[in-house]
């Protein structure tokens, strides 16, 4: 019999933020998850009380951030998540070098979040992080862009031309300075707006459409659909 989960998201930013509160939450509240998202913790003033977040820029301040939520909430029901991007990834990240060496970025992010599970050691963890940033997200339909710059045509083209060139798998457009995803857009539309613009545009046809065009995302959440089922 399914149970009611409690789902905390630890987000790289603003933009993952958005999109879960925006799209993920919906979608999961359909399979009995109350999701609930914050931005990693990158410094806190402790005289002024004051909390900085957004940007995965130390994995140990990431790390105590995620055992600090494990800690807040221990409930058997709760479960937690991580939607970081591959590209950028601190260089302190568990397993980052042995991840580095292997060319298949599947293979690279299984070491990762396998070594990011071992590493946070509790079973209501499940690691996630995005091939190879978010706006492959964006990028698994080009189109949608019109939405918000409907006199960029030729940058739309360009973009679709992009995804083609990579079977139409969003997944595989690389993490190169110049080439990881949200490069691309910029490059072609200098006015792209990742944080607002870029969490509606990966959004707009829906989370089942995400799951059938980039597979390791839709590993991703049929994981968590199956939370609830699980306990």
């Amino acid at each position: 019999m399914s149970k009611f989960i409690r789902l905390h998201i630890i987000a790289e930013g603003h933009t993952e933020e958005k999109f879960v509160r925006g799209s993920l939450a919906a979608h999961l509240g359909k399979f009995q998850i109350s999701t609930d998202v914050r931005r990693v913790m990158t410094s806190r003033d402790k005289r002024q009380r004051k909390f900085y977040r957004g940007g995965l820029i130390n994995y140990e301040k990431a790390r105590n951030d995620i055992q600090l939520w494990l800690k807040e909430d221990k409930h058997p029901e709760s479960r937690f998540t991580t939607m970081f991007d591959l590209y950028g990834l601190p260089d302190n990240f568990p397993a980052y070098l042995e991840a580095k060496a292997i060319k298949d970025p599947y293979q690279q992010v299984k070491i990762l979040e396998n070594a990011l599970q071992n590493d946070i050691g509790d079973s209501r963890f499940v690691p996630y992080i995005q091939l190879h940033e978010f706006e492959a997200l964006v990028l698994a339909n080009p189109a949608n862009l019109e939405h918000e710059y409907f006199d960029h045509t030729a940058a739309i083209k360009s973009l679709q031309k992009v995804l083609a060139d990579k079977g139409g798998n969003s997944e595989l457009i690389n993490d190169g300075y110049d080439t990881a995803p949200s490069r691309r857009i910029e490059k072609v539309i200098p006015e792209y707006d990742k944080a607002n613009v870029g969490s509606f545009i990966a959004g707009v046809n829906g989370i089942n459409f995400l799951k059938e065009t980039c597979r390791h995302f839709s590993d991703w959440v049929n994981t968590l659909e199956r939370l609830s089922s699980d306990l």
